[in-house]
């Protein structure tokens, strides 16, 4: 990569590079850049496109109702309430 490619990159990741800098990372973006050109040479015309390697499932429980606590025993140990339900403070004037 040239210097003003690697300047261009730069102001995408809103980097600033000093000129040593630029040389460096050019260098490296360069490795970079081979290594994918010697990844597009596999074939992969046989591999199912995937978001993800492993295959996910929904790891969630079913939802069931089920009896809860009463109102007076949640509130119980509220700092300050009326009624059953909590009281805080006003955060809008």
């Amino acid at each position: 990569m040239d210097k003003e490619q690697v300047g261009y990159v730069a102001t995408l990741a809103r980097l600033a590079l000093s000129p040593e800098e630029t040389v460096k990372f050019g260098g490296q973006l360069s490795e970079i850049f081979s290594y994918i050109e010697k990844l597009d040479e596999l074939d992969t015309s046989a591999v199912e496109p995937t978001s993800h390697v492993l295959p996910l499932s929904n790891v969630f429980r079913a939802d069931a109702v089920k009896p809860s606590l009463p109102a007076e025993k949640i509130i119980e140990n509220a700092p300050d309430r009326e009624d059953t339900f909590f009281k805080v403070p006003n955060i809008i004037e």
